[in-house]
């Protein structure tokens, strides 16, 4: 549950992320606005160049960082910022907030509730097509793309064949010609409403979102189908992984966020390698031939849970964690695998963890230097 839901007295109360914000090191939304971007504490650590990656979302109650992927609801916030047990944020919300929560009543309160910031409104974005739909659409918008030189020589350095990457349909982003491609789809019979890209622009016109160069990386379900595009970006040299999303363009509607998928590659067994990242997995199992699959970013596991229970019904039974290398000194990734710990024993996933040699960050990295070309 999102928002938070507190019993007294035989009926129920519930405070909501309006609330929280005030008791935070957190700027209010602007006048107006439900939805509004903040610096993110784990990866906007350049404060010289304002970066706001965190987005907080009052109207649905949640948060999420479209950079590195961390996100929650309002008793996750309220946890990392005071520096306590989620467990234990109901009490301490509670003791700062009366026992009434939310209230009409904000004399007693004045923190508490804020009608001229809290002004929930209905967004511009389009509820996500489904699964089958996405998947048309996006292997139709690939076959329309091409693979630059460059990104080409970079997969192959990475380890993967020629043959590979032409079955894994990467392709280069598109940096022009969005309303283009957006009626060539509508030409072959594609409905673009709700899939995460495509949006109308302030005329009115279809058009497919403007990214900046890098590698599209198709993120595919367990059947193979295509749930959403990631970009790995050019010259980037932290946080090079995006998703190909068009929700929150001002000067837009119609558009629609991706989810961050749960990437799978490789046949059903009874072990599966859960790494982070598409492209890691990717290469994973093109060296190894073993079943991987991958969460988006370590403290991104919103779907994981049910890709979990799915591969469980399917015979698979033992996960091996091979999260990048950072997490041993990291304690945001630490807090994401503590988080993946809780959920395997959850659902009763024996699991166990691979170690590797700390100078290559990520399996791929080590199985392709070290292993392979040593």
């Amino acid at each position: 549950m999102l928002s938070g839901d507190l019993r007294k007295g035989g009926h129920m109360d519930r405070f909501h992320m309006a609330d929280v914000i005030p008791l935070l090191p957190l700027p209010n939304a602007p006048k107006g606005r439900s939805s509004y971007y903040v610096s993110c504490p784990g990866c906007d650590t350049d404060t010289h160049k304002n970066s706001k990656h965190l987005n907080i979302n009052l109207s649905k109650d949640v948060f999420r960082c479209a950079r590195c992927g961390w996100n929650g609801g309002m008793f996750d916030l309220y946890a990392f910022y005071a520096g306590i047990p989620r467990e234990k944020v109901r009490d301490a919300l509670k003791r700062q907030l009366g026992q009434s929560g939310s209230t009409d009543d904000s004399s007693k309160n004045p923190q508490a509730w804020d009608t001229e910031i809290y002004k929930p409104s209905t967004p511009d974005v389009t509820s996500i097509a489904d699964i089958d739909t996405r998947h048309m659409v996006y292997s139709a918008l690939l076959s329309m793309l091409s693979l630059a030189p460059d990104h080409l020589i970079n997969l192959l350095a990475r380890g993967l064949s020629e043959e590979q990457i032409k079955k894994n349909e990467y392709r280069t982003t598109p940096v022009v010609g969005g309303k283009a491609i957006a009626r060539q789809l509508l030409g072959m019979g594609y409905n673009r409403i709700g899939i995460p890209g495509f949006y109308t622009d302030s005329d009115g016109q279809w058009t497919y979102v403007s990214m900046r160069r890098g590698i599209l990386i198709p993120v595919r379900d367990i059947q193979g189908r295509i749930q959403g595009l990631q970009v790995r970006l050019d010259n980037e040299e932290r946080r090079k992984y995006r998703w190909v999303s068009s929700a929150d363009i001002e000067s837009g509607n119609n558009g629609c966020g991706a989810e961050g998928w749960i990437h799978m590659c490789g046949s059903i067994r009874e072990r599966i390698i859960i790494v982070e990242g598409p492209l890691k997995a990717d290469i994973v199992h093109h060296l190894t031939g073993q079943t991987v699959v991958a969460v988006p970013g370590v403290n991104s596991l919103r779907h994981l849970e049910h890709t979990l229970t799915e591969l469980k019904e399917l015979g698979v039974r033992r996960l091996m964690t091979a999260f990048d290398m950072d997490f041993l000194k990291n304690p945001h990734v630490q807090n994401g695998y503590g988080e993946l710990v809780e959920l395997l024993d959850r659902i009763w996933f024996s699991y166990g963890t691979y170690l590797w040699r700390p100078d290559y960050n990520g399996l791929d990295d080590y199985i392709w230097q070290y292993c392979i070309n040593k």
